[in-house]
Parts: structure tokens; C-alpha cells; sequence
């Protein structure tokens, strides 16, 4: 039996990137992505359930159960945010969601580079992040696991693309050769998930570093 996965963000570049991973894997059997608005698309291994609001669960709980693991990819940039408003949306809808999925899976968290787990520190979305992940790893999954990639590479036949990843897509080989630790693919980023609930990690943190190990074992076993 493959996998069964609840995915959110979708509709964003880190989301949309590893549901087309996850769609492509053997092993993957089933992906509900949750948005708050339709992706379009059309896949044997897709489902899609419509939800308005995080923050107003309870009528889809059914939906929600007997599946391996959660791929939380939903967010938002900090630019222009208040402390408050950032916190909402990053904390508290992101716990919100967790909380009403608990049970035995696997919930794996895209968090970002340079987060605070000290949660003071001075960069407001760092400290708010950090909180996020230290509250996810207090919940009783089957394991919590926060992904912290720096700048990405989108996965082929992305869509939701922003002008600067659009970019980073056309420059990646130079990007990662003069800063080979500050990036990684979105295909890796989903590789990583999917090796998260079958073989797991030893960390619950990970760095980019992390991140390419567990996407890549084999790779990472054979430079070792």
C-alpha cells in the first residue's frame, strides 16, 4: 500500500511543488490537497477539498482522517504585516489545522532558513516561525518534522511561479554552485517529505543540508 498524504498550499510555489513530486511518486497513493480556492487539475492520485476558512474545521473532519501523513506547504510572507496579523495566519491557523489532524501520522512543516527556535529573537518572522515549530514538536504525531529551505528551485510543469523564482528556475546552476548551502529543488524539498514518513530522520529540525540527505540517501550514503 503507498501512502496517503493531506497537503496544503497547493496554490503556492513550495505547495504546488511538492504535490507535483508527491503525484509523480510510485509510492505516493493518494494526495487531498486542502485549499481555499480550486488548483484546476485533474490526476488519478488527486483529490481536492474546498475549505473558506483554516480556522473552521469541524464540518470536514471526516474528510480529514485515515491518512499518513499532513504536508503543511501553506504561507505567507511577513512584508507589510503587522507582529499580530503574521502570527495569525502563521501560528494560529497553522495550529489550528494540526491540532483538529492529530493522530497517528506523520505532519511535516515548511518553515524556512533562519527561523528562531529561541523565538527572541529580533527578526519578527523568525521568532514567529520558531514558536510555530516548537508548538508542532509538542504535539502528539506519530512525529513532527520542520523543513527549512533557503531559496528553491521550482519543480517542472510548475505554475505558480513569482517573477523571482522564475529567475532562480533559469539561474539555479549558478546559484548553487556559488552558495551551495543556501538552496536546494523543490523536487528535493518533496522527495524529503515522502522519505519523512517512510524511513524517517533522526532530526526534527532540518536544514537544507538535512534536507538534501533525506531526499537523496542513497547519494548522501555513497559521499560519505
Amino acid at each position: 500500500m503507498g501512502i496517503k498524504v493531506i497537503l496544503t498550499g497547493a496554490t503556492g510555489m513550495v505547495g504546488e511543488g511538492v504535490m507535483l513530486t508527491c503525484l509523480e511518486h510510485p509510492d505516493v497513493e493518494q494526495v487531498l490537497i486542502v485549499n481555499r480556492r480550486s488548483y484546476g487539475l485533474t490526476h488519478s492520485k488527486l483529490q481536492e477539498l474546498l475549505v473558506p476558512d483554516f480556522m473552521d474545521l469541524d464540518k470536514f473532519a471526516e474528510r480529514l482522517t485515515g491518512y499518513d501523513a499532513c504536508f503543511f506547504c501553506a504561507g505567507i510572507s511577513s512584508v507589510g504585516m503587522s507582529e499580530t496579523q503574521y502570527n495569525h495566519i502563521t501560528y494560529d491557523v497553522t495550529m489550528h489545522f494540526a491540532e483538529k489532524l492529530v493522530q497517528n501520522m506523520v505532519f511535516d512543516y515548511i518553515s524556512g532558513a533562519h527561523t528562531d527556535s529561541s523565538e527572541k529573537g529580533r527578526v519578527m518572522w523568525a521568532r514567529v516561525k520558531g514558536r510555530t515549530e516548537n508548538a508542532l514538536m509538542r504535539l502528539p504525531f506519530r512525529k513532527a518534522y520542520n523543513f527549512r529551505p533557503g531559496f528553491m528551485k521550482p519543480a517542472p510543469g510548475q505554475k505558480n511561479l513569482k517573477v523571482l523564482y522564475r529567475v532562480i528556475r533559469s539561474c539555479y546552476p549558478l546559484l548553487i554552485t556559488l552558495f551551495p548551502n543556501q538552496g536546494c529543488t523543490l523536487q528535493e524539498v518533496g522527495l524529503a517529505m515522502i522519505h519523512s514518513v517512510q524511513k524517517g530522520y533522526p532530526k526534527q529540525v532540518l536544514e537544507i543540508k538535512d534536507i538534501r540527505v533525506l531526499a537523496n540517501p542513497i547519494k548522501s550514503l555513497r559521499s560519505e
